[in-house]
């Protein structure tokens, strides 16, 4: 995968993406990524790339044209039969979650435009494919939202990990929250590990996670639950509990 950035502020993200497992990543080749700055676009002396809003307000905006000159260009410079993702960082996106994350994590090549100041200019909205959010809070800048959309984008994929299955039961897989995890030692200030992960009994293992996910998804994000296909042995176990 390919991902562009454009940002006022690289030396802001580049520190986080070239560390851990997403810095072991980008140089194994398995994502590529690049930045530009829209601030090489301006025209004037300053290399103004924000002016006040028409109408009054507060705070400052982004112009369009850099914004769109930056977009253009890598847009032109994407490898041949590939069309770039251009995604905007923005409060009146999309929610950003796994189901939205394993949707980019197909693309070939994503443009992420990172807004700043109090907004950016509207007539940049046509050239955005997708709006996207983190929630409903407000950041200084797109930097950091990009930057979790990136690592969350990463994880997923092919190569990331050494095993591939690293990411197949997680949080949010089935709209669950994950079990409990532990490791070693068996037994820390006196609190031990549960008996059936120790048993080697993998079916056991398996129904106590499922029931642990349950239990802890029920507790603390019940609402993922609403809309949870049931599998099939959950169903046969709720057909013999009416009997």
């Amino acid at each position: 995968m390919k991902v562009d950035i454009i940002t006022l502020f690289p030396e802001v993200m580049e520190p986080y993406l070239s560390s851990s497992i997403l810095g072991r990543t980008r140089r194994k080749g398995v994502i590529e990524i690049g930045y530009l700055n829209p601030r090489i676009f301006a025209k004037d002396k300053h290399k103004t790339v924000d002016d006040r809003p028409y109408g009054g307000g507060a705070g400052m905006l982004m112009k369009a044209e850099p914004l769109y000159k930056a977009i253009k260009q890598l847009k032109k410079q994407a490898p041949e039969g590939t069309n770039p993702l251009v995604v905007m960082t923005s409060p009146r996106g999309k929610t950003f979650n796994q189901k939205l994350a394993k949707e980019l994590a197909k693309e070939k090549h994503i443009i992420f435009v990172c807004g700043h100041y109090e907004g950016v200019d509207a007539r940049i909205y046509p050239e955005i494919d997708l709006e996207v959010s983190l929630g409903d809070f407000i950041l200084t800048g797109g930097e950091l939202a990009a930057c979790v959309m990136i690592d969350a984008v990463t994880r997923l994929q092919p190569g990331t990990f050494a095993k591939d299955d690293v990411t197949a039961k997680e949080s949010f897989e089935d709209n669950l929250l994950e079990a409990p995890q532990y490791t070693r030692p068996e037994v820390w200030r006196r609190r031990k590990v549960p008996a059936v992960l120790l048993s080697g009994n993998h079916k056991e293992i398996e129904e106590w996670k499922l029931k642990e996910a349950l239990k802890i998804t029920k507790k603390l994000r019940p609402d993922l639950l609403d809309n949870r296909p049931l599998k099939t042995s959950e169903t046969k176990k709720k057909r013999l509990k009416r009997r």
